[in-house]
């Protein structure tokens, strides 16, 4: 943990951009989902990105070396959906355990690598913890506003799989991240703190919601101040937002959030927004240009890319993040109580 918060104090930390965006050019059909060992499995499972740990781990190991190879300093495991709540969609609840395991051992095999390589400059794994594919802050019945999905029991012991198995896995720290609904985001730090207790061991913790529209909130119908607040009881290593928006759109939730905290501040920005076939056209010079002002105005510990960025996006983003010093945290006392 000393060693990623030292490094936070020398330079800005560079994340790595979109999974999905680069798994799609490989354009792997249900049989490369499938691999051997899962051909007469009883479900479709083209999609399910996450199994590709298992049955395309090179593919995923040459990605990783991709993001480390233009400058990131941290990789995120491929487990967005490595829950059994997400699984089920694939009855595949019962792999998530080696699903998060293998994907998190595959990353900190290619960062040990790079660290090797260039002591200087170590390299890091974050556990990819995502929203799941339910809320437990609204109902899915227009019908019936009471009603809920998922509870946070369920949500909670979810995470918690997940989370011991990345640990297990190698992970250097754990990114609860496109949060929308608080409350989801709740549960997993709450299976986190269980974690840290039962086993007596600290590991960096990185949060980061998602403004979902032009209101300026999250789904779950917060501002980028009340998101803050209402996370602020737990000792992260940074918050931040990502998804959603591009990098223009986000800046205003980032200087929002980046004076009322001594966390450090991250943000991982979509290239541009989706055109009307779901693409994304921002050209790395675009993105890099925005992501230059958060620089500026002292907004940014943590930089990245989210949907429809690729290692160019980051290349672009890591060669100007060297050029600036990193966010200067306000003391503790200055900030939210």
């Amino acid at each position: 943990m000393s060693n990623i918060k030292q490094a936070l104090q020398d330079r800005i930390l560079v994340l790595d951009g979109a999974m999905g965006t680069m798994l799609q050019a490989y354009k792997f059909t249900e049989e490369d989902f499938r691999g051997d060992r899962f051909k007469d499995y009883p479900t479709p499972l083209q999609g399910n990105n996450d199994l590709l740990s298992i049955t395309q781990p090179k593919a995923i190991k040459e990605i990783h070396a991709k993001y480390f190879e233009v400058g990131a300093d941290i990789v995120e495991t491929n487990t967005f959906s490595g829950t059994t709540i997400a699984m089920a969609d694939y009855q595949m609840e019962d792999l998530v355990y080696e699903l998060n395991y293998e994907s998190a051992k595959i990353a900190k095999e290619v960062a040990d690598e790079f660290t090797a390589k260039e002591p200087h400059k170590p390299r890091f794994v974050a556990g990819s913890i995502g929203p799941t594919n339910r809320t437990a802050s609204m109902s899915p019945d227009v019908n019936d506003p009471g009603y809920r999905a998922v509870t946070f029991d369920e949500l909670r012991i979810a995470y918690k799989q997940q989370v011991e198995a990345l640990i297990d896995g190698g992970a250097d720290l754990l990114l609860v991240e496109t949060v929308f609904d608080t409350l989801n985001a709740k549960a997993a730090l709450f299976a986190i703190e269980e974690v840290k207790e039962e086993r007596g061991i600290d590991i960096p913790i990185m949060l980061s919601g998602t403004i979902t529209d032009a209101s300026g909130r999250t789904l779950s119908g917060q501002t980028a101040e009340a998101f803050l607040i209402s996370v602020s009881h737990i000792p992260l290593l940074s918050v931040g937002f990502n998804c959603a928006l591009g990098a223009n759109l986000l800046q205003p939730h980032l200087e929002a959030i980046a004076s009322k905290t001594d966390f450090a501040i991250s943000a991982h920005p979509n290239a541009g927004l989706p055109n009307a076939f779901g693409e994304y056209d921002e050209t790395p010079e675009e993105m890099g240009g925005q992501i230059e002002e958060y620089l500026k105005k002292n907004l940014i510990n943590i930089i990245g890319g989210c949907c429809g960025t690729s290692p160019e996006h980051i290349r672009v983003i890591a060669d100007i993040a060297a050029k600036y010093k990193p966010r200067t945290v306000i003391p503790a006392e200055a900030g939210i109580s």
